[in-house]
């Protein structure tokens, strides 16, 4: 999946598949973790928040079915 950078201090980068509705978290420390039935909307949420990092501390975190990879 492709990847976008983020200004965080927190994510690295995140790519989104609509289609499959699949979020793709890369975080400064390198792990990447997919995230899955996330609705396009926190999406767009993600990528226009003040903190990528604190959006997905409150919005994304334990809230979706998670896959290490």
């Amino acid at each position: 999946m492709r990847r976008r950078p983020l200004d965080s201090t927190v994510l690295a980068s995140a790519g989104y598949d609509a289609e499959r509705r699949i979020l793709e978290l890369e975080f400064v420390d390198g792990d990447v973790y997919r995230y899955w039935v996330v609705p396009a909307r926190a999406w767009r949420e993600l990528l226009e928040a003040d903190s990528a990092g604190h959006y997905f501390a409150t919005s994304i975190r334990d809230r979706y079915p998670t896959e290490k990879l």
